[in-house]
């Protein structure tokens, strides 16, 4: 598994599990299923409400914890400073972990200043319970003025992100600044797996539409967190690290945005 070095000077591994809309016990069993397979970087938030499933399923299976990476995120209501430490205490309880490796800004709200946000986070980090931060869902914009008042470098800004989504100028901005990007939904919630030219493109590899998507990311060095619900797509989604897209490839599916 490739890692990334983030400016907090921690690692991330490249591929990740998106746990978004896993829920109960499929939940629980998806996670156990993906660790068994290697995975050890796994995305959450509190809005996804499977925070205490992936605990317990950490918990289970008793894997060391510096052997994982655990990313959170808090929600556009409680970006409020104290808001922001509750949500969080309950995010760690579920996790049953004593730190998170990455906190980030759900969503912006533009009733909550970034600097008063950013400002519990580094309080977080201060009391070890936080190694590094990011946010998610910004624009150019939001991604210069939330730099400009944070303390703490801005290490991720996470969003949806594949080929027909192609967000090269966002993408362009945050690298220049050390800010490394994360694709969610890097399969456009299913709806790649069919496309013609990723088809075409996988016959030339041996693979399937999937794992050219979502190699095209992980080429670029962008972080990527498919969620998957079955083994067999678990297991196909880590088959992206010992081949390569040409050049022309690459460029093909760099137009077909839209």
């Amino acid at each position: 598994m490739k890692n990334i070095k983030l400016a907090s000077g921690h690692e991330i591994p490249i591929l990740g599990l998106g746990t978004w809309q896993l829920k109960g016990r499929q939940c629980q069993r998806i996670v156990k299923e993906a660790v068994a397979l290697g995975y050890t970087h796994i995305d959450t938030a509190w809005m996804y409400q499977n925070q205490r499933e992936i605990g317990k399923a950490l918990q289970d299976i008793r894997i060391d914890r510096d052997a994982l990476f655990l990313t959170t995120k808090i929600w556009g209501t409680h970006l409020k400073h104290d808001y922001v430490l509750s949500q969080f205490e309950e995010c760690l309880s579920d996790l049953q972990m004593d730190y998170v490796d990455l906190l980030l800004i759900h969503h912006p709200n533009d009733s909550v200043p970034f600097a008063e946000t950013l400002a519990a986070f580094h309080e977080l980090y201060q009391a070890d319970k936080v190694k590094s931060i990011g946010i998610s869902n910004f624009s150019i914009e939001q991604v210069k003025e939330s730099r400009e008042v944070s303390d703490l470098p801005i290490c991720t800004n996470q969003v949806e992100y594949h080929v027909r989504r192609n967000r090269s100028e966002l993408r362009d901005y945050c690298h220049a600044r050390d800010i490394v990007m994360t694709a969610h939904r890097p399969l456009a919630v299913g709806d790649l797996a069919g496309d013609t030219t990723l088809s075409e493109i996988g016959e030339n590899h041996g693979k399937t539409a999937a794992q050219v998507a979502l190699r095209w990311l992980i080429q670029q060095d962008i972080i990527t967190i498919p969620k998957s619900g079955s083994v067999p797509h678990l297991r196909e989604n880590l088959d992206v690290f010992e081949w390569q897209l040409t050049d022309a490839e690459m460029q093909t599916l760099n137009a077909l945005d839209g």
